[in-house]
């Protein structure tokens, strides 16, 4: 499988967020509160593996956009992809996996992403840091796979 474009977004916010609740976990555990404290550091480390980097893909048949170790994952076929656009997604649609007026979103860090248009029926957006890169990736990949 050749890779047309791979590149991983490291999620600062969401980083940055989390490691906001460790001193949460060490009150816990100064009152003597372990469960308490063992749950939430569970959850910082599970939703860190989870949503803490998207990496997106593209080789000569699909787009790949996979949260953290990869568990959480969305691809699309080259086929089915009619268009793409640089787009500034507004600061309330937040970051995650969202579902926005124009279709979902999977996003880590900042408002950049680029829009793909399925099928001329559907979008879906995928925030990255590298807006300009990642729509020529997929420009390209199309009209390669068009040509095959």
């Amino acid at each position: 499988m050749t890779f047309l474009y791979k590149h991983t977004q490291i999620g600062t916010i969401i980083l940055v967020l989390l490691a906001a609740l460790l001193p949460l976990v060490f009150f816990y555990l100064s009152k003597g509160f372990v469960g308490m404290a063992a749950s939430i550091l569970i959850g910082i480390l599970v939703i860190t593996v989870l949503f803490s980097t998207l990496t997106v893909t593209i080789t000569t048949a699909q787009i790949k956009c996979s949260f953290g170790v990869g568990l959480i994952h969305k691809s699309f076929s080259l086929s089915r992809i009619t268009d793409a656009a640089i787009v500034q997604n507004p600061w309330y649609y937040g970051w995650g996996i969202r579902l926005t007026p124009r279709g979902w979103m999977f996003n880590v860090s900042g408002l950049d992403a680029v829009e793909i248009e399925l099928d001329s029926e559907s979008y879906f957006r995928i925030g990255t840091d590298q807006p300009q890169a990642l729509k020529l990736a997929i420009d390209e990949a199309i009209e390669m796979n068009r040509q095959l």
